[in-house]
């Protein structure tokens, strides 16, 4: 359930109560931990109220997840806005997607630690909307291959892959243990490893 991000927030009032406490609750505490009465008494609504919109407490979860998602979709469009050239592009969604995590550490903990623990969010919306996030990384590497920035003999899914798999091994002890970091520092650190190993010998 829940409104398309489209810059007014549509859902019952409600609803947005019952989302912001959980994202209240998540930022002191693991999903397992909470429960219904911890999640309408935030709230200030009561518990029917919440199974009248989710039907179980993943779903509340996954919707939450959505939210973010959808905001850092629309974010990320507007960051690539009149850059030029495909690496200049990647360079940009890695340091975005550090900050992310350095600044939302709720969001953080949702994608990298819980949802994961259940097998029906790769069935889900959200995970839809997930991969669609993923596949803005996967554009720009082909728009690379396709005008010589990036080595053609590099599988662009894979590539793809390393740099998310790499964003979340740097950032993971930090979301775990509320460490703090430099997003511009490891981005700095990442882009010239894997960037590097991925430009034209030519250009090197």
């Amino acid at each position: 359930m829940g409104s398309r991000n489209t810059g007014v927030n549509t859902n019952p009032p409600g609803y947005s109560k019952i989302v912001e406490a959980l994202k209240q609750l998540l930022s002191e505490k693991e999903f397992s931990s909470i429960t219904w009465a911890a999640i309408a008494n935030t709230a200030g609504v009561n518990e029917a109220l919440i199974y009248k919109y989710f039907r179980d407490r993943r779903n509340l979860l996954y919707q939450v997840l959505r939210q973010f998602v959808e905001k850092y979709i629309a974010e990320g469009d507007e960051d690539l806005k009149g850059i030029t050239g495909a690496v200049n592009k990647l360079q940009k969604i890695i340091l975005s997607h550090f900050r992310v995590y350095r600044e939302d550490r709720v969001f953080a903990r949702i994608l990298m630690l819980e949802v994961r623990n259940y097998p029906d969010y790769f069935e889900s919306e959200t995970y839809e909307l997930v991969k669609r996030y993923a596949n803005r990384i996967l554009e720009v590497i082909e728009e690379g291959v396709g005008n010589g920035e990036i080595r053609s003999d590099v599988s662009s899914r894979h590539l793809r892959q390393v740099i998310l798999g790499g964003i979340e091994h740097l950032c993971m002890p930090a979301i775990v243990f509320g460490r703090d970091f430099s997003p511009e520092l490891l981005t700095d650190e990442f882009c010239r490893v894997i960037l590097g190993g991925i430009l034209p010998q030519t250009t090197k």
